[in-house]
């Protein structure tokens, strides 16, 4: 009876520190397999008592500084890390090997820049947050062919260039986030592996104009975001595939006109949200063919009544849709 009762305390002493165990100044919940850390304090991956059934780990606002494989091998059955608003700065080659689970990877906040090759590979991400970095190129070589990502938010950082070989390898994507950058061009054939993509955020970048063709393969558009850019021209066929738009912001370019026929396919989208505010309309014969088609989709137009003329000088700060047609042919 005794061997038994010593037995037994010795398993229970061992199953207790196994599962309640937690690094200092951390906190842990051993039901979820969620542990916070957020102390400003922490200065290194508290590799030291993390249980090992840590499902879900957030390190936040503190002053670590680098990440490494060896530090994710504490946790194995980690499904989500988020490491928002820390110092990061380096990341290891094959950062992920050792968290086989691991769906989604947070690194909102941080200093990273340029990364090695097979950062993010050997785990099924489906999200990485990159957002509010200083990563200046993303490189192909981060990740795998044929990756599992369907979220992938490179916003706020220091981009010239459009990733199109990253992108290539991403043909789960459904939200792409590339705003607050500095992009100036996206190639025709950028897009054409996402055939999945449903939000896309270019906004604040400054792109002057696209392609034609380079929305052709994403169908399942609802979302994009093409605000607070330099655009002064687009194609006239640039939206023809998207017949699923929900919301499309136009607002805060350099349009003075818009060709005829660019709106036509979004006539039969009852749900659209359209944005064309804080651009400098020209209000002469070019712009009747849109002047028209507000008359026709007042309902589908975000702050109709704000999109104003910013010439002709005579017309400058009237509201487009309150002019009639012979004053539009009369200032032409």
């Amino acid at each position: 009876m005794h061997n038994w009762r010593v037995h037994t305390l010795f398993w229970l002493a061992y199953f207790c520190q196994g599962t309640l165990s937690c690094p200092a100044l951390c906190k842990c919940y051993p039901r979820s397999g969620e542990v916070v850390c957020n102390e400003v304090p922490l200065t290194e991956y508290p590799t030291e008592g993390l249980p090992k059934n840590t499902t879900m780990l957030t390190i936040q606002f503190t002053n670590i500084t680098s990440l490494s494989e060896k530090h994710l091998n504490a946790t194995p059955l980690l499904q989500e890390l988020h490491l928002n608003s820390n110092h990061l700065q380096n990341l290891s080659s094959h950062l992920l090997r050792g968290v086989p689970h691991l769906n989604t990877l947070d690194l909102t906040g941080n200093k990273l820049t340029d990364q090695p090759a097979n950062v993010f590979s050997h785990a099924p991400l489906r999200s990485l947050i990159l957002k509010n970095n200083l990563i200046e190129k993303a490189d192909a070589e981060w990740l795998p062919d044929n990756s599992s990502l369907t979220w992938l938010d490179l916003s706020g950082n220091r981009l010239t260039k459009f990733p199109t070989a990253l992108l290539q390898k991403l043909p789960h994507l459904e939200i792409l986030d590339l705003s607050n950058n500095q992009l100036e061009k996206i190639s025709a054939n950028s897009l054409d592996t996402l055939t999945k993509l449903q939000r896309l955020n270019l906004e604040n970048n400054k792109l002057h104009t696209l392609d034609a063709s380079v929305l052709q393969s994403t169908r399942n558009l609802t979302y994009l975001f093409l605000s607070q850019n330099k655009l002064n021209s687009l194609p006239q066929n640039l939206f023809q595939q998207l017949t699923q738009l929900k919301v499309l912001a136009l607002d805060d370019n350099q349009l003075t006109h818009i060709p005829p026929g660019l709106l036509d396919q979004l006539d039969s989208l009852g749900q659209l949200s359209l944005a064309l505010t804080i651009n400098p309309w020209q209000c002469d014969e070019k712009v009747q063919y849109l002047w028209r088609w507000i008359q026709k989709n007042r309902e589908k137009v975000y702050l109709g009544d704000l999109i104003l003329c910013a010439k002709p000088e005579a017309l400058a700060g009237c509201s487009l849709v309150s002019l009639t047609e012979s004053e539009l042919n009369h200032e032409a």
